[in-house]
């Protein structure tokens, strides 16, 4: 199954799940020439199944879904389609996820306060097969490589981290496996993993930890 678009724009696939951010970026990609949004998913089954069925020169994918995550949707991306740019869009600050995305396979990041100045010049890079980070990430990841002291949270996989930050902003157990479609139960195994990594002892230590290095969204 084919598009019905201009075979010669860019065609984005937008995945978030709040509906009223997919429609602000289409407005900014509606201003454009050559880049147009011909496929939008909520989640990350739909991204993978929408792929399955259309073509699509980009994927801007929220970084934080429900459901599939967006690290997890992007690994099997990878498998799926490896020639497919994937551009993460977060509203974390990026240097919190970058590596992990970068190594995962993304080809940029784009924070979603800074979606309207930047998305089209973002999407244009990566589909022509370059990196879209800021000087300023790129200077985090420069530093990081050069061997400064890691973090104990990265330790955390990408879901304990997801689950942290949550958490750091107050959310009840309940209410994160609410919101990210898991099991009470699954929330507090990831609660107990990562208070062992972080080597802490409770709720407040982990909010106190979360707020000390600017991990709450």
């Amino acid at each position: 199954m084919k598009n019905n678009f201009d075979s010669n724009k860019i065609k984005v696939l937008l995945a978030d799940d709040h509906a009223v951010l997919r429609d602000g970026l289409k407005m900014i990609l509606a201003e454009t020439q050559n880049i147009v949004a011909c496929g939008e998913a909520k989640n990350g089954y739909e991204v993978l199944e929408k792929i399955k069925k259309n073509h699509f020169d980009v994927v801007v994918l929220d970084a934080a879904m429900p459901g599939l995550a967006g690290m997890e949707t992007l690994k099997q991306l990878r498998i799926d389609q490896p020639d497919l740019p994937v551009l993460i869009l977060t509203m974390y600050p990026e240097e919190r996820i970058a590596a992990r995305f970068l190594k995962a396979g993304a080809s940029g990041f784009l924070t979603k306060d800074s979606a309207s100045e930047q998305l089209v010049e973002a999407i244009k890079k990566v589909f022509h097969g370059e990196k879209f980070i800021t000087p300023e990430l790129a200077q985090k990841l420069a530093l990081d490589f050069m061997g400064s002291e890691k973090p104990l949270h990265d330790l955390l996989s990408d879901r304990e981290h997801q689950v942290m930050s949550m958490m750091g902003s107050g959310q009840m157990i309940s209410e994160i496996a609410a919101e990210l479609q898991l099991s009470i139960k699954t929330v507090s195994t990831h609660r107990t993993h990562i208070l062992e990594k972080l080597k802490l002892k409770n709720n407040a230590q982990l909010i106190r930890y979360a707020i000390e290095n600017n991990l709450i969204d």
